[in-house]
């Protein structure tokens, strides 16, 4: 990639205010020879017509972790037109966990894993995301975390604050789960993620059957389901290695195209690490699902998929 033009796209405040720092050792990993411009996202209000307008000569390079590459490619608004490449800053990356890499790896191409996204609908809202959404005691964590994250500006225990969650602090609730048509009840419903990867949170293992480019382009949704905290408790450790999957007294997974969760309550959604409050009801749709409604909608006879 030496001797080319590159323009850098960072997040000041991914990497916990260190975005800026380690988008800049790019410099160093492209060449001296290569002419490299650095450019904050927070700046860029309209990003895909920002990469869009690029010279076709400069090569995009997004920079940042797992929230700083959700929001780019929900802000591109659609499938990308052009080359863009992806370089690992942040504090959080179950992106670059699921493929593989580790936080040393140089730039590579972004486009096979941003392609066909799927996308989440709730609220009047629609998003893509390219790890997972959370409904529940995972949503509980992650808002919690920001509460703590703004009140006292410190790194957040989000182990601990799970635990808090498991021990009282969150409440079961009631979820009717819907896959592919098919629509199913549970009670004392901990949580219900539906994964594009396998991992979430940090490096939980959520979905281990779950492949991103899979051919059939399915999502996984995982229902955690059980009346007793403790055992629950007990359990919740197992997620990071992915043996949860093994209990399936509490824990189904389901594999499928259109996923819709219902709780009997609101209750806290992430998006790859982004805060929803107050949902009580989400939608999932795989790119093999937006199409067939589309053609459907335009009045051919489409096979479900």
């Amino acid at each position: 990639m030496a001797e080319k033009s590159f323009c850098v796209l960072y997040n000041p405040l991914a990497s916990t205010g260190k975005g800026e720092e380690k988008a800049r050792h790019l410099q160093e990993i492209l060449g001296k020879d290569s002419k490299v411009e650095f450019q904050s996202l927070i700046d860029i209000e309209d990003k895909r017509t920002f990469i869009d307008q690029l010279p076709p000569d400069v090569i995009p390079i997004i920079t940042g972790g797992d929230g700083t590459l959700s929001r780019f490619v929900d802000g591109l608004g659609g499938n990308p037109t052009r080359d863009i490449y992806y370089y690992p800053a942040g504090t959080g990356n179950d992106f670059l966990n699921d493929l593989g890499k580790t936080g040393d790896t140089e730039p590579f191409l972004l486009n096979p894993y941003i392609t066909d996204l799927p996308h989440i609908h709730f609220n009047g809202e629609t998003h893509v995301f390219i790890n997972g959404v959370g409904y529940g005691i995972d949503g509980y964590v992650c808002e919690e975390g920001d509460r703590i994250r703004k009140k006292t500006g410190k790194p957040i225990n989000y182990t601990g604050t799970a635990v808090k969650g498991l021990l009282g602090a969150y409440k079961q609730t009631h979820a009717t789960v819907t896959v592919d048509g098919v629509t199913m009840e549970y009670d004392h419903v901990w949580m219900t993620p539906t994964m594009l990867g396998r991992y979430f949170g940090g490096g939980m293992m959520c979905a281990p059957g779950q492949d991103r480019l899979n051919m059939e382009g399915t999502v996984s949704l995982m229902v955690m389901r059980c009346k007793s905290k403790l055992r629950t408790l007990l359990l919740f450790p197992s997620i990071f290695k992915g043996n949860h999957v093994k209990v399936t007294k509490i824990v189904s997974v389901f594999k499928g195209h259109e996923m819709t969760v219902r709780f009997d309550r609101p209750t806290a959604l992430q998006i790859d690490g982004e805060v929803y409050s107050g949902v009580t009801e989400y939608t999932v749709t795989t790119a093999a699902a937006d199409r067939m409604k589309a053609e459907t909608t335009d009045g051919a006879a489409v096979p479900r998929v």
